[in-house]
């Protein structure tokens, strides 16, 4: 690759994490340059109403709490793009990055990876349509369970996150379902010990979610026992996911170390390096245990005082 532009500060990636990474670094004069990516303003975009979120006493959109972010970046003049980032070459001092399979190259004194994770979901047409109108469809309970206290909710999944989320959703609703696709769960013994103790919480083992129920709202949830294939209907206005998230970092691969689920690596404990000299991490392409708004945006803060600190060590700022 051969850079037709250099900057100080390149951040890939926008969403609470990306948004205050260029906040701060615009402020610090770092000139930085944020490419939004494939899904600007990330997951926050697919959620309707956030109300944990502090300054927002009355709660506000995910979408337009996004471009709050964006604008009050570019107040400082973050050079904010469209565009997503198809390769990376991390090897050299400058930091190689390709746009869009060879659009542009440009090189970097210094990185800020923001690229989140995505949620897994069903596929499911109902799923979708309910999931993007905000109609009862969530991949996070700690974020949208208050809109269902005292109501019914189901939760798929089978794991420790899963099993997190049953629990939290129990402490507000009246009962929660648990649809676990084989006959066990994988979760910790502990974690099954803790929702199995949960007396509204309701665990369907051998079953599947056929489709999603409601036209504008969750109404119910057709499942089947994939064993004697006999369907049902829950009676619920909540459709929580629970299983897993996919952190977007594939470009990064041999560039930045990964764990075996594809999370980036901290080099340095408590703080934003990666194992790659003058790149850095922020928000949910690393943090697979908090995944919030304000945890992302704080690690955005970090990554551009640690990339500030790094560049004047370096002579560069």
């Amino acid at each position: 690759m051969e850079a037709k532009e250099h900057v100080k500060c390149l951040i890939i990636g926008s969403g609470p994490a990306g948004y205050t990474a260029a906040i701060y670094a615009a402020r610090a004069d770092m000139k930085p340059v944020l490419y939004q990516g494939m899904q600007p303003g990330g997951q926050l975009t697919e959620t309707t109403d956030v109300d944990n979120f502090p300054g927002y006493a009355e709660g506000i959109n995910g979408t337009a709490m996004m471009v709050d972010l964006e604008n009050q970046a570019k107040r400082f003049d973050t050079d904010v793009r469209t565009g997503w980032v198809t390769k990376v070459d991390f090897s050299g001092d400058k930091k190689l990055v390709e746009i869009e399979e060879g659009k542009h190259v440009l090189s970097a004194d210094s990185v800020i990876i923001s690229t989140g994770a995505s949620a897994k979901w069903l596929g499911l047409e109902s799923e979708t349509r309910l999931r993007l109108n905000g109609g009862g469809v969530s991949a996070c309970a700690v974020c949208d369970g208050f809109f269902y206290r005292g109501q019914e909710v189901a939760v798929v999944g089978a794991g420790d996150s899963a099993c997190e989320e049953a629990s939290y959703l129990a402490k507000l609703c009246t009962k929660v379902h648990m649809l676990v696709r084989r006959d066990e769960m994988r979760a910790s013994k502990a974690m099954q010990h803790r929702v199995k103790g949960m007396d509204n919480i309701e665990i369907h083992y051998n079953t599947e979610t056929v489709d999603i129920l409601g036209a504008e709202q969750v109404e119910g949830a057709r499942v089947i026992n994939n064993v004697t294939t006999e369907e049902s209907t829950l009676d619920v206005t909540g459709f929580f996911l629970a299983i897993g998230h996919k952190p977007n970092t594939d470009i990064f691969s041999g560039q930045v170390d990964l764990d075996a689920e594809g999370y980036i690596i901290a080099a340095k404990p408590g703080s934003s390096y990666t194992n790659a000299e003058g790149v850095f991490w922020s928000g949910d392409a690393c943090d697979k245990t908090y995944r919030q708004a304000i945890t992302a945006a704080g690690t955005g803060c970090m990554a551009a005082l640690d990339a500030e600190r790094w560049l004047a060590e370096k002579g560069l700022h």
